[in-house]
């Protein structure tokens, strides 16, 4: 059973159609938001229930859950075969933070990116707190776990894929470089960066240019700096053709 709370991962869980068991309102909890996910719910045969406040602080340890909680089918993730022929993908090695994975999805799905790929071991998965950050974009975003980063970048590279790799040891600013068709963004978690067999099978290595003192951005932040500039790249290919 998938848990989802916070009023935007209930709205856009019942906006995509996703499978859902119950939607539980805190008791007292009000306003035009709350009312729109009463009446979506409704609109889609989804039963809900108002709840004492506490019964819900429980429900999620305490997280701030905004009054509103659902319950749906367990998040599923894709494999990398449905994934791959999206003009772009995000890698990610080693992130551990969920509100980090959160951010990254939700500006992995603004900026027009197809999946974004996990490895199993030593990163964090789907939870809770993930689809809160994500603020509803999980679900229209596949998330892609899979054994071994590394081996799988290189069955992108088989597809036809350009790994592109953030690095700030990297010499090429992320601004010039020419996009490939088929291309995919590795982030490596703050502190240890890409893992060396990672940062080996980069096709390019990319770095975001710091005016300041501090030497790196948080992952999130380096997503949305480097995926944005793709997107912008890709509309402007589009508008030439």
């Amino acid at each position: 059973m998938n848990l989802r709370s916070g009023i935007n991962p209930v709205m856009e869980a019942l906006r995509a159609g996703s499978p859902l068991e119950r939607i539980l309102i805190a008791k007292g909890a009000g306003g035009t938001r709350i009312q729109a996910i009463v009446d979506a719910a409704r609109q889609a045969g989804v039963p809900v229930r108002f709840e004492p406040r506490e019964a819900l602080d429980r429900m999620t340890k305490n997280s701030v859950h905004q009054g509103v909680v659902a319950y749906g089918a367990a998040q599923g993730y894709a494999g990398l075969e449905s994934v791959s022929g999206a003009e772009m993908l995000v890698l990610l090695d080693g992130v551990e933070d969920p509100h980090n994975l959160g951010a990254i999805a939700r500006s992995a799905h603004a900026a027009g990116a197809g999946a974004v790929v996990i490895p199993e071991r030593r990163a964090v998965g789907v939870t809770d707190v993930v689809q809160k950050a994500a603020a509803g974009a999980l679900e229209y975003l596949p998330i892609s776990r899979v054994k071994n980063l590394a081996q799988a970048m290189e069955s992108l590279k088989a597809e036809g894929y350009w790994i592109y790799g953030v690095d700030e040891r990297a010499e090429l600013p992320y601004h010039q470089v020419e996009w490939n068709p088929l291309s995919a963004i590795v982030l490596g978690a703050e502190g240890h960066g890409l893992h060396r067999l990672v940062r080996e099978r980069c096709d390019l290595l990319l770095r975001i240019p710091m005016a300041g003192a501090v030497a790196s951005l948080n992952v999130s932040v380096a997503a949305g700096v480097v995926l944005f500039d793709w997107g912008r790249k890709r509309a402007e290919a589009r508008r030439a053709e």
